[in-house]
């Protein structure tokens, strides 16, 4: 008897959610199996996206902003275990990476109107609320307090990769063993693509982002490029980008693009930016400490560094 041979479908669909767009993708040998479990993936992102965001009124994070100075604020387990993961990273980059950047008093503007630099004493100010020292965790009742009156946090830097690893979680538990989460640029694939090849990555070019430099070969892996390609001005002959280092409330320069490759969707959304802002030697001094993550960096010069097992899985495109 002729064994019966069992044929992948994948089923994509594209949705705004979390202010960017996402793409889910489940394989699948059966199409409604795949078409329910990115169904339930949506949901957990919507469902993450009203626990985090901070643009509604009534999300917990929201309760957290408005109470800073004044009490804590108890929240769920699940914030909770967000916000501490999330100051794990900050301690270890220093600074690098921090929530509380919500704070930032909005002294450089990308949108065209800025033709001066804004004086050493506004952007000293606009830094003064920032710094995850002030935020206060209590594990025995999970709650969280900002200490200083007028500080902020925000999951705009770790959230979509949250969100990623979420949905993936979802798929796997309903038995999709192969699928991809494209949160924005923030990329999770697990599994193999439909025709049963690995999944490949395209990195854009920071000089055109809508071009493909390189190629990443990739197995269960995510891979989260921060670029400073979206938003910059230049003033008196210097160019700064939207990127802003939390810590001195300056543009951080050097850099084009970080791109983060590490399991976790989430870890590698948190250290792409902190990397971006530690620059080329901190932030490769950092990557090559952490064991199964690597990063590629793309400095001022269009010069591509690898951090030290990358090397293997680049590949430059050849036309």
């Amino acid at each position: 008897m002729a064994q019966k041979v069992h044929a992948n479908v994948v089923h994509n669909r594209q949705v705004k959610l979390m202010g960017v767009r996402f793409e889910l993708a489940a394989i699948a040998e059966d199409s409604l199996k795949a078409k329910q479990a990115v169904d339930a993936a949506i949901s957990e992102i919507t469902r993450i996206e009203k626990l985090i965001s901070s643009w509604d009124p009534h999300s917990q994070t929201s309760a957290i902003n408005q109470m800073a100075g004044i009490q804590p604020v108890k929240v769920s387990d699940e914030l909770f275990a967000l916000i501490r993961r999330s100051l794990k990273i900050s301690r270890l980059t220093q600074g690098a990476f921090d929530i509380s950047f919500a704070s930032l008093d909005k002294v450089w503007r990308f949108d065209g109107s800025m033709t001066t630099l804004p004086s050493p004493e506004e952007v000293a100010a606009s830094v003064a609320k920032v710094g995850y020292e002030n935020i206060m965790l209590n594990e025995e009742d999970t709650s969280v307090f900002l200490k200083l009156q007028g500080m902020k946090i925000g999951f705009g830097a770790i959230g979509k990769g949250y969100a990623a690893n979420r949905a993936k979680a979802v798929m796997l538990n309903l038995g999709i063993e192969n699928g991809l989460v494209n949160a924005g640029g923030d990329l999770l694939c697990w599994g193999k693509q439909e025709n049963g090849t690995p999944w490949q990555i395209g990195i854009a070019d920071p000089a055109e982002k809508t071009k493909i430099f390189s190629w990443l070969q990739v197995h269960d892996m995510a891979v989260v490029t921060s670029g400073n390609y979206e938003k910059s001005v230049m003033i008196d002959g210097q160019h700064y980008t939207h990127i802003i280092d939390p810590r001195t409330g300056y543009p951080v320069q050097g850099v084009k693009s970080v791109t983060i490759v590490c399991p976790d969707a989430e870890l590698a959304d948190g250290l792409a930016t902190a990397v971006f802002v530690l620059g080329e030697q901190g932030g490769l001094h950092l990557i090559n400490q952490l064991k199964g993550i690597e990063c590629l960096i793309v400095n001022d010069n269009n010069e591509l560094i690898p951090s030290e097992n990358l090397e293997l899985n680049l590949y430059r495109q050849n036309n």
